[in-house]
């Protein structure tokens, strides 16, 4: 239990749903801690009251339960286990083993008084037939790596040892929790990475979609690692890798549909998020053109290397998923010719924020005021930097140490 330091955002979001009346489904990247969370909520479940005998919790990619393939076996073993009086927890780790799992999900649902959790590793655990056998019964907990707050409480660092040594830490390693085993050894750390990325390519996007070219792939993968935070579309990065050649067939033309299906792939194994596009001042949103942003920057740096010469894009990734965290809707804001970075709107609540490695320079200063000045509504506006500046506005335009920000 202990490896969950520090997560309670999520275990309260757990808590705050307990007993409402709709499946609570915890989705996330394979190894980002929602087994753990699990765990931690049966152990809430049994810190308040409730006891083993109505609290149901199987992790499905257990051998123990290998024979449970299909929907009714699955649905018959739960079944003769449910309490004959009082509400029972269900708990299921890693459903998505069993076929057709949605339905005996349904039934335990008419048929028993019952609380029901899930978890998965890729969104095809929300399939299109399980919105619709469902119809919106179910609330989803998106759970991501650790956040540099999180990422303090995680490690043990010595009392000498910087804040910006920490968060240096943070951009070369990334925030998957398993990595807290092997304490920053570089070796060590890389192979954990290497080995939950191939589970996640291999068994999570190519199992299941047998005609997918490994190759291309794995090229699609590096170059959005290499254009983090920059405006990209399939045609675009269909013609830049038939261009380079060697897929496959040497003359093989990419085309943008086949590129476009296997960054959804992408995006469904949690692997990469995107940000679409939004004219802030037609107040609509752009279907061409999105920016992708890689889940853990442990990932890119195991598969370009770790270099820090694209700063100013890491800490843009960085922020991307913070506001994620912080469960704003995330956009990439077009304001006239000008970009601005975020565009982050809750429903009573909307930031602009431009993310940039330094202000110091006047050509870069203008360069990210520009786009903030353009807009002309009253809510907050914000730069985020690296630098520790005694100036914290311009004209009213906020800037921001980063760290502060992320530790806010």
């Amino acid at each position: 239990m202990s490896r969950l330091i520090g997560r309670s955002e999520y275990l309260e979001q757990l808590i705050q749903n307990q007993d409402v009346d709709l499946v609570k489904i915890v989705t996330g990247i394979r190894r980002c801690g929602k087994s753990s969370l699990l765990d931690l909520f049966h152990q809430h479940l049994n810190d308040t009251g409730i006891d083993d005998t109505h609290i149901i919790h199987m992790n499905l990619e257990s051998l123990q339960y290998r024979k449970l393939t299909d929907y009714l076996l699955f649905y018959d073993y739960v079944r003769e286990r449910i309490a004959a009086k009082g509400r029972t927890y269900l708990i299921f780790d890693e459903l998505q083993v069993v076929e057709r799992w949605e339905k005996a999900i349904e039934s335990f649902r008419l048929d028993f008084d019952v609380d029901i959790y899930i978890t998965g590793s890729n969104a095809y655990l929300l399939s299109t037939e399980f919105s619709t056998l469902l119809s919106g019964r179910y609330v989803e907990i998106r759970m991501l790596p650790l956040s540099f707050k999180e990422f303090l409480d995680f490690y043990e660092f010595d009392t000498v040892v910087t804040i910006e040594e920490k968060f240096q830490k943070y951009l070369q390693f990334g925030g998957m929790p398993i990595l807290r085993e092997y304490q920053f050894h570089v070796t060590r750390s890389n192979q954990a990475l290497e080995g939950i990325y191939s589970t996640v390519v291999l068994r999570d996007i190519l199992q299941r979609n047998q005609q997918i070219d490994q190759t291309l792939l794995q090229k699609i993968v590096l170059f959005l690692c290499s254009n983090i935070g920059s405006i990209t579309s399939p045609n675009n990065i269909g013609n830049v890798l038939s261009a380079e050649g060697d897929i496959q067939e040497k003359k093989r033309k990419i085309a943008g549909k086949t590129v476009n299906k296997y960054i959804s792939l992408l995006h469904s194994a949690f692997v990469f998020y995107p940000a679409e596009r939004y004219d802030v001042r037609g107040k609509q949103l752009l279907k061409t053109l999105q920016k992708n942003y890689i889940i853990d920057l442990g990932f890119r740096n195991i598969l370009l290397g770790y270099r820090d010469t694209d700063r100013g894009h890491i800490i843009e990734n960085v922020v991307f998923l913070e506001l994620l965290r912080r469960d704003y809707r995330v956009y990439v804001g077009k304001v006239g010719e000008s970009e601005v970075d975020f565009v982050a709107e809750k429903p009573d609540d909307k930031l602009y924020i431009q993310v940039t490695e330094s202000m110091q320079s006047p050509e870069t200063r203008e360069r990210e005021l520009k786009p903030l000045r353009m807009i002309s509504d009253n809510y907050e506006k914000i730069i985020l930097s690296m630098d520790r500046s005694y100036i914290n506005s311009y004209d009213g335009i906020k800037s921001l140490y980063l760290i502060d920000w992320l530790l806010s």
